[in-house]
């Protein structure tokens, strides 16, 4: 079978190439899935058109994936053949360290996100192998797909519970406080229906000029109140403005991770209030941070998800509180890979759904 594979070392970034791989064997306790469907992440796109000029294969890729169950092993006793699934992606963790022991599995130090980690494959492929290894510590790292829910929603996961567990978990948001979001992805758009969601009054999606054509329109389509062209505005004080002054905003999602992000969302922020970090960035901040204290204000870092965020966010998205389709921009066969790859890029693209095209 194809597969979309990453080559070179666990730190290296690229290279991508579409090779053949055998049907991945079922152990006694595995589970292998034929997926349905899987999606580009930004995680992906960091090692697009990079070549690193390794031949080491690392793994399929494709931590945001959804199936139905093909086979399973015979020490397999929960799951069975037809069933339709959605996988954390988690591959391996200790389940003996501290976030093992909370269900946070994911902020496991020794933790392999299947379709990320080196050696454990994910869904830029036709199957994919559920480590039994993982399912003896972490039941719950596949869930069964709603009935009414389709693959390419389910498939997307990931950024939803991401961004529930961001809002819903981590912040103290109220109903009636107003919000600001960076960014314009997944995890933003998903953070602006979270916070309608609880209840907030005004949402308020700050992006760039480049997302404009696309992604603004989507945002106030799924709840936003307001975007802010931060290419184009004083970003602190429009949406203070929009909010109803200095003390107007409660809490600030940052799903960008740009360092000027940080800076305006410390200079927005109300004391007392949050702001909940959740893209990453990898440069020194480079400006005073005083008023973190001299405001009181709360930085909250957050990453990942729990159980608890995926039974919530898989009620809300079968109920039709959550919207996916809006954000699904194009859908195309792996085969194709490179233009999906190309498309988000290019910001053409908000989410791209892959399926399997060989056979």
């Amino acid at each position: 079978m194809k597969a979309l594979a990453k080559f070179g070392r666990p730190s290296d970034f690229g290279t991508y190439r579409m090779i053949d791989i055998p049907e991945p064997e079922c152990g006694d306790n595995d589970i292998i899935l034929e997926v349905k469907a899987a999606a580009i992440c930004g995680a992906d796109m960091k090692h697009y058109k990079v070549d690193n000029g390794s031949d080491e294969f690392g793994s399929v890729r494709g931590h945001e994936f959804a199936g139905e169950i093909v086979r399973v092993g015979k020490n397999v006793k929960d799951w069975r053949p037809g069933q339709r699934i959605v996988s954390d992606n988690t591959g391996h963790v200790c389940g003996r360290c501290p976030a093992c022991e909370r269900g946070d599995y994911l902020l496991c130090s020794e933790k392999v996100n299947l379709g990320l980690g080196y050696g454990y494959s994910g869904g830029f492929t036709k199957y994919c192998r559920i480590p039994g290894e993982i399912l003896a510590i972490h039941k719950r790292a596949i869930w069964e797909i709603p009935e009414g829910l389709e693959y390419e929603e389910a498939a997307v996961m990931d950024p939803i519970c991401n961004a529930y567990k961001a809002i819903a978990q981590r912040s103290g948001l109220l109903p009636g406080e107003n919000v600001v979001i960076f960014g314009t992805g997944p995890l933003g758009l998903f953070s602006v229906q979270i916070a309608k969601i609880m209840g907030a009054l005004n949402i308020v999606v700050v992006g760039l000029e480049e997302d404009v054509k696309v992604r603004f329109g989507v945002a106030r389509q799924l709840g936003a109140t307001e975007v802010v062209n931060g290419s184009a505005e004083d970003v602190v004080q429009r949406c203070q403005e929009i909010c109803g002054g200095s003390d107007s905003i409660g809490l600030v999602v940052d799903c960008a991770g740009a360092n000027i992000c940080l800076k305006q969302a410390i200079e927005m922020v109300r004391c007392n209030g949050e702001i909940v970090r959740v893209g990453m960035g990898f440069k020194p901040v480079g400006f005073s941070i005083n008023d973190i204290s001299m405001k009181a204000v709360s930085i909250i870092g957050h990453m990942a998800y729990d159980a608890t965020s995926w039974r919530n966010a898989l009620q809300l998205l079968a109920a039709g509180r959550i919207q996916v389709k809006p954000m699904i921009t194009h859908r195309l066969g792996l085969s194709r890979w490179e233009e999906g790859f190309e498309a988000m890029a290019n910001k053409e693209a908000i989410k791209v759904i892959l399926t399997y095209d060989f056979d």
